[in-house]
């Protein structure tokens, strides 16, 4: 069974909806039969690179609330991730573009290591002091060493403004031909969507309702043929 998860680096929901789906995954019985494969999706896809911001100061220019209200919110979701074991910053964060995260996201799984990037994006994002954005290209690059990629590779996908660029885009419509207008956003075999930062109870029903309703394997036998079993191969005679 394959799921695929659209999110954005920037989006606490998704740091935290990631902790709710996979401590359900990590209890769901065919685990080891999940593929989980992460997709792109840019919260403020029109916002220039070197434009970064504090959080406080974009939520109240974004959503025209109070700085009091803001913070009120980053209390919430800090309490939100403490709850599934997450550290998360509160107050002195900064907000900025994501579309380079995105294309080493997209270097990640070709290597393998995609699930590994996007936990140390989360982390270094919302949880330690260093920023994920004023620090240019080497900050990533470190980020991208600390996931098992290797920093030569990361500064050549990074220094070409093209690399995966069209697989990012690719990502996003197919987001909006989903119907996804917020992220997180959960797609289960393609049969079943999960939107938002659910509870982990939400997520373990919707493994199994998909996983009890793959089509069962078709056989389209021409005839009898060897074949090896249990007690051995058919040895053929003359």
């Amino acid at each position: 069974m394959k799921v695929e998860i659209w999110s954005d680096i920037a989006c606490p929901w998704c740091y935290v909806g990631k902790a709710r789906f996979e401590k359900a995954l990590d209890a769901f019985p065919h685990r080891d039969q999940v593929e989980v494969v992460h997709r792109s999706f840019e919260l403020d896809p029109g916002r220039a690179k070197d434009d970064i911001q504090p959080v406080i100061r974009m939520l109240t220019k974004k959503y025209g609330m109070s700085e009091a209200q803001a913070q009120a919110g980053e209390e919430n979701l800090g309490a939100q991730a403490a709850a599934e074991g997450l550290d998360y910053r509160t107050r002195d964060r900064d907000h900025g573009n994501t579309f380079d995260m995105h294309r080493l996201l997209h270097h990640a799984k070709e290597r393998g290591r995609q699930n590994e990037l996007i936990q140390v994006l989360y982390k270094a994002n919302f949880a330690e002091e260093r920023s994920l954005f004023s620090e240019g290209d080497e900050r990533l690059v470190e980020l991208a060493v600390a996931a098992g990629l290797d920093a030569d590779d990361a500064r050549q996908v990074l220094a070409d403004p093209n690399a995966y660029a069209d697989d990012v885009r690719a990502d996003e419509r197919e987001a909006a031909e989903l119907g996804a207008n917020g992220v997180p956003f959960f797609v289960l075999d393609r049969k079943y969507g999960v939107s938002g930062a659910q509870p982990a109870e939400v997520f373990a029903q919707a493994l199994t309702q998909a996983w009890g309703e793959r089509p069962p394997l078709k056989l389209l036998d021409e005839g009898d043929a060897e074949a090896c079993g249990p007690d051995g191969c058919a040895v053929p005679q003359r």
